[in-house]
């Protein structure tokens, strides 16, 4: 039976609960851990594998880079800090499709030499910022090896590019079914088509009207991976991510990061179940 892990985002723990008296990554792995969550996603960190395996919780891994000279030492660190799966955002916005191949070829090469499997991330200011620059990756990638790119799915950055609305995230975002079944990983942040994140909760505990009209979406993502029978057996990686005011995702007015983050988690798990029952 397929699994799914209910993944902190640590980026969403950033200056929790105030930037003066930040929790130390003991302390934020503990507060995931009591919310339900079953691991946690972050770059490579001291004592990052040490807690992480002393608390019982799965690590996913990150890289950002396009330097292909950092790629296995990038993937030694992530593993070495415990990494299960490793998240890669890839290059930059004007890397081309034959570069962004070339590129991908080598991590996805260099993640099977050291027994890990890298997923290039959906995301602006990488090589996947818009829907026609991911699947020109995806197809070029099939059409050189005959298999699905491993890919992590962050449908947020594409609805801001195409400017949609709720009525049309499933029409316009599941348009490859398969590299969705493909995927392991999916960062779940709540958006709408002119922002990238939406508050989760009004502040009051409530759910946002937003954030209602973003979850069947993420219902109709599950229900889309599960309808591959290929994927019995094999887990699915969930991240209610929630960036943090500091880099501009949250907004200082709004509900804080990691408390909507954790709100989330919630509602996704509801889902699963839903799915799965």
């Amino acid at each position: 039976m397929s699994k799914i892990h209910h993944i902190a985002a640590l980026w969403s723990t950033l200056h929790y609960p105030t930037e003066q008296n930040e929790w130390s990554l003991e302390q934020k792995i503990i507060d995931a851990k009591e919310a339900g969550f079953t691991g946690v996603a972050t770059g490579p960190r001291p004592g990052l594998r040490e807690l992480a395996e002393k608390h019982g919780m799965t690590v996913l891994g990150y890289i950002a880079s396009g330097q292909a000279s950092e790629f296995a030492g990038a993937i030694k660190e992530n593993k070495e800090a415990g990494a299960r799966h490793i998240n890669v955002q890839l290059a930059d916005e004007d890397t081309l499709t034959p570069e962004a191949l070339g590129l991908t070829m080598l991590i996805l090469e260099e993640g099977r030499r050291q027994g890990v499997e890298p997923a290039i991330e959906v995301h602006r200011d990488t090589c996947t910022e818009t829907p026609e620059k991911t699947y020109a990756l995806a197809d070029a990638y099939e059409k050189v090896t005959g298999k699905l790119l491993p890919m992590t799915w962050d449908f947020s950055h594409l609805s801001v590019v195409k400017h949609l609305r709720p009525e049309n995230y499933v029409e316009r975002l599941l348009v490859r079914p398969d590299l969705v079944q493909r995927a392991q990983q999916f960062h779940f942040r709540p958006f709408n088509g002119h922002h990238c994140q939406v508050p989760v909760t009004d502040g009051k505990g409530n759910l946002t009207p937003e954030v209602k009209d973003y979850l069947p979406f993420v219902e109709a993502v599950l229900a889309c991976w599960l309808a591959d029978k290929n994927n019995a057996g094999r887990d699915l990686f969930a991240v209610p991510e929630m960036g943090p005011v500091f880099g501009g995702y949250n907004i200082s007015t709004l509900p804080n990061s990691w408390e909507d983050a954790k709100v989330l988690r919630g509602e996704i798990d509801k889902i699963w179940k839903k799915l799965t029952a």
